[in-house]
């Protein structure tokens, strides 16, 4: 696997090797061993899936410590935009974003350390989600902020009248009004 440095440190892109032949293709998405080798030192305790249509916006999600996570996120069909926001106070790049686009084809990965909001801009008909995650889902831990919050220009390139929102997602603190975020620019892989 190849990995590409983005402008936030620790937030990094994963291009696995793809074998192609007349049959269709072969890669391997994960290796425990490799990942630690060349991203971080973490233990993936949870996968998950999401199928959405054209213009959902999901996001921009996180969990406070104890309970925080990392994540590596990738597109089993369609197209993302998927966004990372660093959240901890004291980062020099607090408040910045990456975003990088998910396909089918590229087979890109996105890791996501812990101290990062998360969220994805579905930009094909219909996509399949998955992401491994390095800490359980414990809801009493959700926090977010607001997925179009001006401060944060996100571009996610998708027309106002066709993004489609969760109730929750609706309601989500601007950054500057959010109530809890990191607290400092720790080492948070592994809590």
């Amino acid at each position: 696997m190849n990995v590409i440095k983005t402008s936030i440190d620790g937030v990094v892109i994963i291009e696995p090797r793809i074998f192609k032949d007349t049959r269709g293709y072969f890669f391997e998405s994960f290796n425990q061993e490799e990942f630690e080798e060349k991203v971080c030192c973490t233990k993936f305790v949870q996968d998950n899936e999401s199928k959405s249509c054209y213009g959902v916006v999901r996001g921009l999600h996180f969990q406070k410590p104890p309970f925080a996570q990392s994540k590596l996120v990738r597109v089993v069909k369609g197209a993302v935009l998927d966004v990372a926001v660093d959240i901890r106070k004291g980062s020099p790049t607090f408040g910045h974003h990456v975003a990088v686009e998910l396909t089918e084809e590229n087979h890109y990965q996105l890791f996501i350390p812990r101290g990062f909001a998360h969220g994805f801009s579905v930009l094909s008909d219909e996509v399949v989600f998955q992401y491994k995650c390095d800490n359980f889902y414990a809801p009493q831990s959700e926090g977010a902020i607001a997925w179009d919050d001006p401060d944060l220009g996100i571009d996610w390139r998708i027309p106002m009248d066709k993004v489609l929102l969760s109730e929750k997602d609706k309601r989500h603190p601007k950054l500057k009004g959010a109530e809890w975020l990191f607290d400092c620019f720790l080492d948070l892989y592994n809590g």
